[in-house]
């Protein structure tokens, strides 16, 4: 095995977005509201043996914008160490309190 980093590699933070995506409300919600078929052709999708094969996929209108994506999860989320600390969970809510 190779080295580990010392950070999320982009290629993880990508992975785990996309999985959120294909498990998201959002995207089943547009699935049962199109009834699991194409908006364009209209052949609905099928996984059934015997019959032909159609993979519906849900398409973002208006596109998704990866590289942006990664780089706020990059810093707000997942910043370096220096910027982190270990606190009980009622301290944590004390300092949550206190930011507001």
């Amino acid at each position: 095995m190779g080295k580990r980093l010392p950070y999320t590699p982009r290629s993880k933070v990508k992975s785990a977005l996309r999985q959120l995506w294909l498990r998201g409300r959002e995207r089943g919600n547009a699935v049962r509201r199109d009834c699991n078929t194409c908006v364009y052709c209209c052949r609905k999708g099928t996984k059934a043996r015997n019959k032909e094969r159609v993979d519906i996929q849900v398409h973002h209108m208006r596109g998704i914008e990866w590289e942006e994506l990664i780089d706020m999860v990059y810093k707000y989320l997942l910043v370096h160490e220096d910027y982190l600390e270990c606190v009980c969970t009622d301290c944590h809510d004390e300092l949550h309190l206190k930011g507001d």
